[in-house]
């Protein structure tokens, strides 16, 4: 019953919110739709030709920028969704509108009950928190330079850059402060064995010249826990580059990958 209610809801506040089908300036030969989700901007980018699969991907940060993998999927037939959580830094509250936005998703638009996830620098907190308690729902991860904890990035604990205005709005998101920060374990580094011991497959493409989000703080931890839990995680290295661009100027290792985390069969 409860579960059926918190599902009314959720139609109901998108019956009331605002949609458009509209032309985005990045993907101009695809159908978008834009709209509100619980007060969150959201868009729904739909394939020329749809597969039988419904598969699709789910871009949790940076909308729109090097599109090249959104694009070579969705000439695979995939969909590529986006709502924003970038000011929720993979809090418990963005974890319950991704919970929100997948039922409507699933519901709505009949896409596969399995997606792949796309977490871009602090994309990466959301994309392994929710997957970690949803792993029954994730075909695979591609991370791209990916924030894998809070304390790196925005704290800049450690030796990256930080920043501290999202560090503010970050610690209020978690409802923690300047004393309770220094044991909290609840990040991707330590969320993701849950992943790994799912089975579900993990990209991660990163630069070794990174100072904002530093391999040796987020993806370099995060590979090692997901090794030692038995997971599949492959890692792929740009010399001298920054935290910018993200992902690869030819997207066919990315784009195989995923392909690959879909159409497995044991």
């Amino acid at each position: 019953m409860k579960n059926s209610l918190s599902q009314i809801l959720i139609f109901i506040s998108l019956f009331l919110s605002l949609s458009t089908y509209g032309q985005d300036p990045i993907f101009t030969e695809y159908k978008v739709k834009e709209f509100s989700f619980q007060g969150h901007e959201a868009k729904i980018v739909f394939p020329n030709t749809g597969n039988t699969n419904r598969y699709w991907i789910w871009r949790a940060r940076f909308w729109g920028h090097e599109p090249q993998v959104d694009k070579a999927l969705l000439e695979k037939g995939f969909h590529v969704v986006y709502v924003d959580v970038s000011d929720l830094f993979g809090s418990k509250t963005a974890v319950d509108l991704w919970n929100d936005f997948y039922t409507f998703c699933t519901s709505e638009y009949g896409l596969h009950k399995k997606v792949v996830l796309e977490g871009m620098s602090r994309g990466g907190l959301i994309v392994y928190n929710w997957a970690s308690q949803n792993t029954d729902k994730v075909f695979a991860i591609y991370a791209d330079a990916p924030v894998c904890d809070i304390k790196s990035w925005p704290g800049g604990m450690f030796s990256g850059e930080g920043s501290p205005q999202a560090w503010k709005r970050c610690l209020e998101a978690y409802g923690l402060d300047a004393d309770s920060i220094k044991d909290f374990d609840d990040i991707p580094i330590n969320n993701s064995v849950k992943v790994a011991k799912a089975g579900i497959p993990v990209l991660h493409v990163y630069g070794d010249a990174d100072v904002v989000v530093p391999f040796e703080e987020n993806t370099a931890l995060l590979a090692k826990n997901f090794k030692e839990a038995g997971g599949q995680i492959e890692l792929i290295e740009k010399k001298g580059v920054g935290h910018h661009p993200h992902s690869l100027k030819n997207p066919s290792p990315i784009v195989d990958f995923i392909w690959q985390s879909v159409t497995y069969k044991e």
